[in-house]
């Protein structure tokens, strides 16, 4: 009854509804908390910049987040133009600085990618390090990867609220993919 062309609710409702079915007191496969909890939905922005695109990064960035267990929802390689950059950087816009941020970022291509998890934006800011490489802790993307402040590799949402934004001026909702991961319960438990 619960084929591979149901999603995961209706595996759960059809397996609840054979609890009270003589047989086994459990039918087997993952336990059912009715719907998945809000924060296993959280989604953030990762964008990996133009200086780690020419150094080939990419694949490095990407590895470090699967092997956190995080799912990937959206990824594309584009080169930004100014109109997205000062959306997306808005609060920097007045900043002296922000002519050669803007420089940089329109330099070459980069690739926006879209992660979704339990309390994903929280662990992907500790994941990415400090913006300044000089004081980003070893064994994160910027201590690892970067060697300036100017060139830090990677950008990542700080909120879940400005995720949702940033993720809006990068991403159609149409480009957001929904899949069901085959490993959530031995990364998120039953």
């Amino acid at each position: 009854p619960a084929g591979p062309a149901m999603g995961s609710l209706g595996r759960c409702l059809a397996r609840s509804l054979l609890r009270g079915q003589p047989g086994p007191s459990r039918p087997p496969g993952p336990r059912c908390y009715g719907s998945a909890p809000p924060e296993l939905q959280e989604k953030t922005l990762v964008l990996v910049k133009p200086d780690a695109v020419q150094r080939r990064l990419v694949g490095n960035v990407i590895q470090r987040f699967e092997r956190r267990g995080f799912k990937l929802v959206a990824m594309k390689l584009l080169q930004a133009d100014q109109g997205l950059l000062d959306k997306h950087y808005q609060q920097l816009r007045q900043k002296p600085f922000y002519p050669a941020l803007l420089a940089y970022m329109t330099s070459g291509p980069l690739v926006a990618m879209v992660w979704e998890g339990y309390n994903v934006v929280r662990s992907t800011r500790a994941m990415v390090g400090d913006t300044d490489s000089a004081t980003a802790a070893a064994g994160t993307i910027r201590g690892d990867f970067s060697m300036h402040v100017s060139r830090n590799v990677v950008h990542a949402s700080d909120s879940v609220e400005t995720a949702q934004r940033e993720i809006g001026f990068w991403f159609q909702q149409d480009e957001l993919v929904a899949w069901e991961s085959g490993d959530q319960d031995y990364t998120y438990g039953p």
